[in-house]
């Protein structure tokens, strides 16, 4: 028996060294498989259109099935929990937004930041309130007067209880611009909302809604931010106008489940790294109204990230929430 196990060593042995392989550390290729990336919002919006992209890009790259699957509600932390469920091996990756980010800021939240890890900030969007073309109401001023005139009669769309949305109305009504915010899962359905009059006005990204901008069904009233945007909005004022404290601009990220193997991590951190230089991803930036230097790597995107959530809170303490 010892002889035919030396014999048997002695055959595949040779083999081994042949083609490189070391049994006692042969490892999984990773992706040995397809990849799940998760759109915790409805079709159509600012977080599916980006998630898309980056999936196509992913699947190219990385030469494996990469499928988006739409999982809306809570503010996107019914998709998120499904993917820190499924994510253990790295298979299943999911795009994080502002919104669903700013939920951990509250007690009894139903989304913790610490359960996932970001593989890259890639996007960044000044946020801000649109009305109706055709309203009579055409400029932020004549909102106030409105507003002041009428408390809590006009209506936000907004994307979900405890989001920057909302935290964002009720900082208004510390202002005196007493809104009412009304909660719609997906997108479509705050668009349809605003555009047939069953709610005044609409808290978004340009950049989600330039189809309509350009078509002039809807128009900007004001952005949260501490400049004036460049054209096309030269002309729209911004928070630091009016000495309004707030900014929180959209992030949306691609982020994993943490304790995931980090070298697995490191591949689609490169990855995304490499979109980021492409010219596709630069045109995407441009026509979402994006920050121009929006993308963060991984290495730097945690950091970015907790800063904001940190604002946040502070944000909904001023609020009163």
């Amino acid at each position: 028996m010892k002889n035919f196990r030396k014999g048997i060593y002695a055959l595949v042995l040779p083999l081994v060294s042949l083609f490189h392989i070391n049994p006692a550390y042969a490892q999984e290729v990773y992706p040995a498989g397809p990849i799940e990336l998760i759109v915790p919002w409805g079709p159509g919006g600012g977080a599916d259109i980006m998630g898309r992209m980056a999936a196509r890009w992913l699947e190219s790259d990385l030469k494996t099935n990469v499928t988006v699957q739409n999982v809306p509600g809570a503010t996107g932390s019914i998709g998120l929990n499904k993917m820190i469920q499924n994510g253990a091996k790295g298979y299943s990756i999911g795009v994080m937004t502002g919104d669903t980010l700013s939920l951990d800021a509250f007690p009894k939240s139903t989304f913790t930041y610490n359960d996932v890890i970001p593989l890259a900030v890639l996007i960044r969007q000044p946020s801000g309130l649109f009305i109706n073309y055709d309203s009579p109401i055409k400029s932020w001023d004549d909102l106030v007067a409105a507003a002041k005139l009428k408390p809590n009669s006009i209506n936000v769309a907004i994307t979900g209880p405890n989001s920057p949305d909302e935290s964002t109305v009720n900082y208004l009504g510390t202002k005196g611009v007493n809104l009412v915010s009304i909660p719609y899962p997906k997108p479509s359905e705050r668009y349809v909302a605003v555009l047939g009059n069953q709610v005044e006005l609409l808290y978004e990204q340009a950049g989600d809604i330039k189809g309509h901008l350009e078509a002039k069904k809807l128009r900007p009233l004001i952005f949260f931010a501490s400049k004036r945007l460049p054209p096309p909005f030269a002309d729209i004022p911004v928070s630091s106008d009016y000495g309004y404290d707030i900014l929180l601009p959209q992030t949306r990220s691609i982020v994993a489940k943490k304790g995931v193997d980090p070298k697995k991590l490191l591949v689609l951190a490169n990855s995304l790294n490499k979109l980021s230089t492409t010219t596709e991803f630069i045109t995407y930036l441009k026509e979402q109204y994006a920050i121009p230097d929006s993308y963060i790597p991984m290495t730097e995107a945690n950091t970015f990230l907790e800063n904001e959530l940190m604002i946040f809170k502070k944000l909904t303490a001023k609020a009163g929430k």
